[in-house]
């Protein structure tokens, strides 16, 4: 995960330096501040990945480690503007970039959440860009004089194991980011009850597909959890009927974590919960679910997961895409992945899929390729159903993917996520989505399993999907009900 802070390649400095010197300071000045910036970040970024590799029970050192974490990724999320400011205002950019297509990082994301298209010729000012870097500064400078302390506390804290390999190299297989829920959860399960015999119940409310499944499985997957419960039970939120007849009661310390599609009555969840009383004191329950109304269910105050920030996200997206290559090394391709970062609107699957895409082909060419893909993909959406396609699959609607393919003009359209165990796509023909973006294989003309990403951490998700071509797409078109998955765990 780690982006080791180097210098910017000079020759885009000053490049940038000298586009801006007319209108606002000293080049020494702003050099200074590119620099400071620099110095500022590694040493953020030293603190974050020492206190993520410890366990913190302090509820205010967790929040000031989220306050640290989110500043960072400002922080390189500006360095990452002035160098795409750099290359734009070069005339060789244009070769690579249409001007008319430039997106604005920070309109761009804001046009996600309006519907709008208009952004798609809306480039960031040269001032807008300036001040965002002496913002940043001043806060990072803030954030590292008022630091001590807590580099002193997290120095207290005991460390976690060390993984045998290097996680930032092999990214692929750990979770990124939500290192702070990650530990506010397992302060929850270690804690005892009050009243001791009640079990504990923690919502973790969340829209679809941002990682909450994921988070849960890891936590469950912690050496300290796995030895505090006897048992660990995952249950779908329909089975809990099953308790009513004591079908289970399990006697020791137990972990049930409860995956709910669909709202429970009142009558049907104390039913249950009187049941759990009588499991092992210590005894907790964890709930997921996409539904807000759920969260009335818990004890305590429920947990509300949100989407990666654009900040977070793009660094995510280029960690993934560059591999163990440098990107510092490499601007223009970096220039590409922070606009590919911006209109995939935080999609995590897309994020994957794309990135595994690049990792394989690095070549500046092929990456603008897929680029031109995705902007005509996302404006074609935007034309026909005046949303993200993010925000459609979401809602569990169809979404065309026709822009997507080369070897057709047809509608492509991809209809939500079916149930694994669904035997009637089993006989289907299998298509990778990397290789139908990447254009190394042919669609065929009837109904097909798409294979978007299986991921390689608990709970090994696999996100499959059937597209079929089809005549003229209905805006008006019934929301397809969403799926169950059959999810296993490690």
């Amino acid at each position: 995960m780690e982006m080791v802070v180097t210098a910017i390649a000079g020759d885009l400095v000053n490049r940038f330096i000298s586009f801006l010197i007319k209108k606002h300071e000293s080049h020494a000045n702003l050099e200074k501040k590119v620099e400071r910036l620099q110095q500022l970040l590694l040493r953020i970024h030293m603190v974050v990945e020492e206190a993520e590799g410890r366990y913190i029970t302090n509820s205010r050192m967790l929040l000031e480690l989220k306050r640290l974490s989110e500043a960072m990724y400002q922080g390189y999320h500006v360095l990452d503007t002035i160098k795409y400011k750099a290359l734009c205002s070069t005339r060789d950019e244009k070769k690579v970039s249409s001007s008319s297509n430039a997106l604005s990082l920070t309109n761009s994301i804001k046009c996600f959440h309006t519907n709008s298209t208009n952004c798609f010729h809306t480039t960031r000012s040269t001032t807008t860009i300036f001040h965002d870097l002496d913002s940043v500064l001043e806060n990072l400078e803030t954030m590292v004089s008022n630091m001590t302390e807590f580099v002193v506390l997290v120095g207290g804290c005991e460390r976690m194991p060390r993984s045998p390999y290097d996680t930032y190299l092999y990214i692929d297989n750990f979770m990124f980011g939500r290192q702070v829920e990650k530990q506010q959860i397992m302060n929850v399960l270690l804690q005892e009850n009050i009243p001791p015999f009640a079990p504990t119940v923690l919502p973790i409310i969340s829209t679809n597909r941002v990682g909450k499944k994921t988070l849960v499985a890891h936590v469950c997957n912690n050496d300290r959890v796995r030895s505090h419960f006897s048992l660990i039970l995952r249950l779908k939120g329909e089975s809990i009927h099953k308790t009513e007849h004591g079908a289970f009661v399990p006697t020791g310390r137990t972990l049930v974590v409860l995956e709910f599609t669909s709202d429970i009555d009142d009558v049907s969840w104390q039913k249950f919960y009187s049941t759990t009383r009588r499991m092992g004191k210590g005894s907790k329950i964890i709930i997921i679910s996409r539904i807000e109304s759920v969260s009335r269910l818990g004890t305590i105050r429920p947990m509300h997961l949100n989407s990666l920030s654009l900040e977070e996200y793009s660094y995510l997206f280029k960690v993934l895409a560059f591999g163990s290559t440098n990107p510092d090394d490499h601007p223009r391709l970096s220039l590409v992945a922070s606009e590919l970062a911006v209109l995939m609107g935080g999609s995590l699957v897309v994020a994957n899929v794309c990135a595994d895409i690049f990792r394989k082909n690095q070549n500046l060419q092929f990456w603008q390729h897929i680029l031109n893909k995705y902007r005509n993909f996302l404006a074609n959406n935007f034309s026909v159903f005046c949303e993200h396609p993010k925000l459609l699959i979401e809602r569990d609607r169809p979404v065309d993917i026709s822009k997507l393919v080369s070897s057709t003009s047809a509608p492509l359209r991809l209809m939500p996520p079916h149930c694994e165990d669904d035997d009637s796509t089993r006989d289907l023909p299998k298509v990778r989505y990397g290789d139908l973006i990447a254009g190394s294989v042919v669609p065929p003309r009837e109904k097909f399993e798409l294979v978007g990403w299986e991921s390689r951490i608990p709970p090994y998700k696999k996100y499959v999907n059937v597209a079929m071509f089809s005549g003229e797409v209905n805006v008006s078109e019934h929301v397809v009900s969403p799926c169950k998955k059959r999810i296993r765990f490690s």
